[in-house]
């Protein structure tokens, strides 16, 4: 009793709190923040597309030739000369595991030449592994993937350098009845870093999105056993209100202020006249006939999944 009667004592309890408060978790810079990444590494990296992901990090990282081998765990990788894909140039990533080859030239080669493995995973199946992961659930059922390939095993991971033979090849998965269905089963996804991008965070490493910056960010960012996060602002201790927190700092554990962003724009699109639209190659111009007809379809409250492929 008078052990914890001293511990409430209001000045006592003040002075204690105080001093949690200001642990920083501040680095100086990215090259300070990225300590302890080596040669095969597993990296969870956060961003769809070029929207969100760690520029500075990535940069630090490509300045570091002695970190070779690594696993990176991305939906896609950025593009050929920006985000993921400037690790892919300098030949820093051994494995990617991801959904999406997207835009950038280079991983599909280097991954059809046999130079890269890569695991193709569905998207959503992704972001719920690296979700469990985070959580410390094990493994999940779920329909997607049933009755493919996904499910059978047999997707290539790794091709001989002349694309003719598979010399590493994705497992089946397990399966179970629920209800009459059969589902899969999937192992969660945790790494060694994880590298996020945040728009807001403070010095205890609370952090605050933006928008679509979101995406992979947040289950991300709970999933690696060392957190380091880039913010485009710091700000005090006990400004961001504790209801707009989106990563809360027990999950984090460095924290630097982003130097330069350039967001780029992975596929810029503007509104097109009729006579600009003819002048189009005709491949695009085909995917806009396309997308012309399916909008006849649509009506007033109708949910619409557009893939970065229709324009």
């Amino acid at each position: 009793g008078g052990r914890m009667h001293q511990l409430l004592r209001p000045g006592l309890l003040t002075a204690v709190l105080a001093t949690r408060a200001y642990h920083s978790k501040l680095y100086g810079s990215a090259d300070e923040a990225i300590e302890g990444i080596k040669s095969g590494s597993k990296l969870l990296i956060g961003g769809f597309g070029l929207c969100g992901i760690p520029e500075n990090l990535l940069k630090a990282i490509a300045r570091r030739k002695d970190i070779e081998h690594v696993t990176a765990v991305s939906n896609n990788a950025g593009t050929s000369d920006y985000g993921l894909g400037t690790l892919l140039q300098s030949r820093q990533i051994k494995r990617m595991v991801s959904s999406y080859v997207g835009e950038n030239k280079e991983f599909a080669r280097q991954y059809l030449g046999g130079e890269l493995e890569v695991e193709l995973i569905p998207q959503g199946t992704l972001a719920e592994r690296v979700r469990c992961g985070g959580a410390g659930i094990p493994a999940f059922y779920t329909l997607t993937g049933v009755g493919t390939q996904v499910e059978t095993g047999g997707i290539p991971i790794k091709y001989s350098s002349d694309g003719q033979k598979v010399l590493i090849a994705s497992e089946p998965r397990e399966t179970k009845m629920f209800g009459g269905r059969k589902y899969l089963m999937e192992e969660g996804i945790t790494g060694d870093f994880a590298l996020i991008k945040a728009w807001k965070a403070d010095e205890l490493g609370n952090l605050v999105f933006k928008y679509a910056g979101n995406n992979f960010n947040a289950p991300m960012a709970t999933a690696g056993k060392i957190t380091i996060v880039e913010a485009e602002e710091i700000v005090p201790v006990g400004e961001l209100g504790p209801d707009n927190i989106h990563i809360p700092g027990i999950h984090v554990h460095r924290v630097i202020k982003g130097e330069v962003y350039e967001k780029r724009i992975e596929k810029l699109t503007l509104r097109r006249s009729s006579s600009d639209e003819g002048a189009l190659p005709a491949s695009m111009q085909q995917r806009i006939h396309i997308i012309k007809r399916a909008a006849r379809e649509f009506r007033d409250g109708m949910y619409v999944n557009l893939g970065i492929g229709m324009p």
